[in-house]
């Protein structure tokens, strides 16, 4: 098996003939990447999800504990793997050398065509709709054109042409900005592009810490809203199996939220002593990121009993307007669009240093292999992802494609967890200067979940697992492509 691709050794990052990636996170920068990376939207939009299923207080708060326990189980293995190999790239090489070159490239293939690039292309797009609620002049109700694009269809058996049209609006124009500017300060160094990811991310936490304390302390709220309002208590009057399921139907919104903490292992490369400071960024950042939902959560039933939550797509808003006033939606937009444009800030800084590892194995554009030798980021690697994230948002489809992928997503972590116990036993001479917590039980409680959590999407949403799989296969001749032009002369050549 291959060693990682990419040197980054202090002695080596002064080479003028082959610059290499600078290692200039600390280990607060790394625990703020993950947090950030990982609270989006979702905290402002879930709970309905949940509640729902759930309207037990009790039950509601214990699946948002549980989400944070079943992802600190996949951190734990996770934080092993970063300890071996502390590079960037991080889950793909795990995968990479746990399974091979195909298996590791189909996942980043899934990254770039679809998981990270539609991630990007959404939270720009909804960055600049909230920031639409404040400054109306970038609404998405003010559409700048409609385009209209032909393709091949059928229709009673025969071949027509098809229309497909695209809405683009005054919050596209505005959310393509914001990836320009996001591409453009990442390119020109990693001290940037990290100051910016941090300046968003503490103006986003301080805004929400506002929102927890001026709710309990001067909020319209009820106490009486944390009491039981169901019948049967704890169980809700449901026999197992359907307490089970009800508990697993609100795991899956809990899941997609805490999703995103596996950005920390892309910048790997540069962090200031990997070994240590990857590993304890995991933990602390996934306990940070269950505090803080908890808290928002604790807000949200101390405004509205849960009856009254799972009524509402935008639980944030109601909240808001019940503890305070309509005034404050005002406010609570301008917090969730500093929440996405923090998140996409980390995940177009993390992202693209996959695709640099890819390239560097020679699976993925050549261009995307190089590192800019004077700003010593993967320049090339940037401006690709840019480029792709912008065509995503412009085509209006990239929640559509997400929740094809979020099966493969899900399916990648938890082969990812397999991998540890399969480099522990065909690898066991590999430094490991952290070792898994709980090894074996507590990656394995994660690899049944994800095993369960998997099979389960197959038989109930065939169509969305049909398509993630058919993204991901879509890859394979390119994997094929690549692999041929690598054995024609050195990546970067």
């Amino acid at each position: 098996m291959k060693t990682p691709p990419v040197s980054l050794s202090p002695e080596n990052e002064t080479s003028p003939q082959k610059p290499t990636l600078v290692r200039g996170l600390g280990l607060l920068d790394a625990v703020l990447l993950l947090v950030s990376g990982i609270i989006g939207s979702s905290i402002f939009l879930t709970a309905k999800d949940i509640a729902g299923p759930l309207p037990n207080p009790k039950l509601f708060f214990l699946v948002w504990v549980l989400g944070g326990v079943i992802s600190l189980c996949a951190c734990v293995a996770f934080a092993e793997l970063g300890s071996m190999f502390p590079d960037s790239g991080g889950q793909y090489i795990y995968l990479r050398e746990a399974y091979g070159d195909l298996v590791a490239f189909l996942y980043g293939w899934m990254l770039f065509a679809v998981a990270n690039g539609g991630t990007i292309a959404a939270l720009s797009v909804a960055s600049a709709a909230y920031m639409g609620n404040i400054v109306p002049w970038m609404s998405q109700q003010h559409v700048m054109a409609n385009i209209n694009l032909p393709y091949p269809a059928l229709a009673h058996g025969h071949s027509v042409w098809a229309v497909f049209t695209i809405v683009f609006t005054r919050a596209h124009a505005v959310g393509l900005a914001l990836i320009v500017l996001l591409t453009c300060v990442n390119v020109f160094g990693l001290r940037w592009g990290a100051l910016l990811q941090n300046v968003s991310t503490l103006t986003k936490f301080t805004a929400m810490a506002a929102f927890v304390v001026l709710g309990f302390a001067i909020g319209k709220g009820h106490w009486s809203n944390f009491r039981t309002q169901t019948p049967g208590g704890i169980t809700m009057g449901l026999g197992p199996g359907q307490w089970i399921s009800a508990l697993g139907v609100g795991l899956i919104a809990v899941f997609w939220a805490y999703d995103g903490w596996v950005y920390i292992t892309w910048v790997a490369g540069e962090v200031k002593n990997p070994r240590r400071n990857v590993p304890l960024a995991m933990v602390l950042g996934v306990l940070a990121v269950g505090a803080i939902y908890l808290a928002m959560n604790l807000t949200y039933v101390y405004a509205l009993p849960l009856n009254e939550v799972a009524k509402y797509e935008t639980i944030a808003h109601a909240a808001a307007v019940q503890l305070f006033s309509p005034a404050a939606a005002v406010w609570l937009s301008a917090t969730i669009a500093i929440s996405c444009f923090s998140a996409a800030a980390t995940c177009t800084l993390s992202g693209a240093r996959v695709y640099l590892a890819m390239a560097q194995d020679g699976v993925f554009f050549k261009r995307m292999a190089v590192i800019h030798p004077q700003w010593r980021t993967p320049a090339f690697s940037l401006i690709g992802q840019g480029i792709w994230a912008a065509a995503l948002a412009m085509s209006g489809r990239y929640d559509q494609l997400y929740t094809y992928v979020i099966f493969g997503m899900v399916l990648s972590y938890t082969l990812t967890v397999i991998g540890l116990f399969l480099l522990r036993w065909r690898r066991p001479d590999i430094p490991r200067p952290y070792r898994c917590t709980g090894y074996p039980w507590l990656p394995a409680i994660y690899v049944l979940v994800g095993v369960a959590w998997t099979l389960n999407t197959i038989i109930t949403r065939p169509t969305e697992a049909f398509w993630g799989a058919t993204i991901v296969a879509v890859g394979i001749p390119g994997y094929w492509y690549w692999k041929w032009k690598s054995r024609k002369g050195p990546i970067g050549e």
